[in-house]
């Protein structure tokens, strides 16, 4: 059997089981799709100020980087970014990467000194898992531990059974599966405990929690708290691409000296950094936009739980449906958009746990009207 044979066996096989995936293209103007699936939760990605700022940039600029950020890439939209970044976040520095999977990867390898434990929560992201994974290439006596989902006591369980050796704790803030939210309070006090680093995830809590949408982190109280690092995207609540670590100035020093994610790649398009930047300014100033959010979510549940659905506590925008298997949420998700809305469809592996379901992201750039017609499509499609 040859390469090609042995692929279509293979999708063949995912077919079987409902685990086909399709791209779909969106059109650029007039989608007339309600718009539950993608992550951007403050309708910020066309809104006239950060337009206007990216199109500047683009003619400053032009259309990339042309390079990594240690050859030609970096600019002073990056720079100004960077510096807005930390300041929101609470930490000393922080540095942009083109993507958030980049980011995690560079971050998790950066924080795993050799020899480390790394705790890594059962529901975390594939860019944590691959992060983990990287973290242990080529380094001696790195080992990664998977502890049970938002557990504080079996991660001190796990530390205790390695006294002595350096750890890392890994975990999301908003999980960004079932969108509930990690005690990171009781998370960071275990590490306290055992002298060992905690790194989280902000992506789904960034712009929606925290002061001045801050974070997670930062709603926990423990922004700029020792022993601690954050990572976020810039795709989510900013409306843009990129992600970014932020920390003391030595982990940021770190990962420009030595960071492959970083050093080799081709630096975010200027136009992106300085529409983020845009962005992040109006993000700061919404709590208008993070009460609307936060109504929806909790009218998203009330409609669903009320015709028997299985549906998640949202802790920020992302509100989980059950659905039968993997047959089913594929279908409910064809339906939904056969009818005009789009929601996302999870199934395994992609989901830590098994269970395929449904996954709504709140958008408040949706006219109220229209978020309510596209619950009642996801009621009358189930299966």
């Amino acid at each position: 059997m040859d390469w090609l044979d042995a692929l279509d066996g293979e999708a063949a096989a995912r077919e079987a089981a409902g685990l086909r995936r399709e791209l779909r293209p969106r059109a650029a103007d007039g989608d007339p799709v309600a718009d539950l699936a993608g992550n951007d939760y403050l309708g910020l990605s066309r809104h006239p100020a950060v337009l206007a700022a990216a199109a500047g940039a683009l003619l400053s600029f032009g259309l990339g980087a042309t390079g990594s950020r240690l050859v030609r890439g970096s600019t002073d939209a990056h720079q100004a970014l960077e510096d807005g970044l930390a300041a929101l976040l609470g930490f000393p520095a922080a540095l942009v990467y083109s993507s958030g999977y980049l980011a995690n990867l560079g971050a998790v390898r950066a924080m795993a000194r050799p020899g480390a434990l790394i705790v890594s929560d059962a529901h975390n992201h594939a860019s944590i898992v691959d992060g983990c994974r990287l973290a242990r290439a080529g380094r001696d006596g790195v080992e990664t531990v998977v502890a049970p989902h938002a557990d504080p006591d079996a991660v001190r369980a796990l530390l205790r059974a390695h006294p002595g050796r350096p750890a890392l704790l890994v975990t999301e803030s908003v999980f960004s599966v079932d969108g509930d939210l990690a005690p990171l309070r009781e998370l960071y006090a275990v590490t306290r405990e055992h002298g060992a680093l905690m790194l989280v995830d902000d992506a789904h809590a960034l712009g929606v929690l925290g002061p001045r949408g801050a974070g997670g982190v930062a709603a926990a109280g423990l922004a700029g708290a020792p022993g601690l690092a954050v990572t976020a995207t810039l795709s989510k609540s900013l409306g843009a691409a990129g992600g970014v670590v932020a920390g003391p100035v030595q982990l940021r020093r770190q990962l420009v000296d030595t960071g492959r994610t970083f050093i080799f790649d081709t630096a975010l398009p200027p136009a992106v950094a300085a529409g983020a930047l845009a962005a992040l300014d109006l993000l700061a100033g919404g709590e208008d936009l993070r009460a609307e959010l936060r109504s929806r979510a909790a009218r998203a549940v009330d409609r669903l739980r009320a015709e028997g659905l299985t549906v998640s506590d949202p802790a920020g925008g992302v509100v989980s449906v059950a659905a039968p298997g993997p047959d089913e949420a594929f279908a409910w998700a064809a339906a939904c958009l056969e009818r005009g809305v789009a929601v996302g469809c999870f199934r395994p592996p992609s989901t830590p746990d098994g269970r395929s379901r449904l996954r709504l992201t709140i958008n408040v750039g949706l006219a109220p009207e229209a978020f309510d017609e596209a619950l009642d499509v996801i009621v009358k499609e189930r299966p």
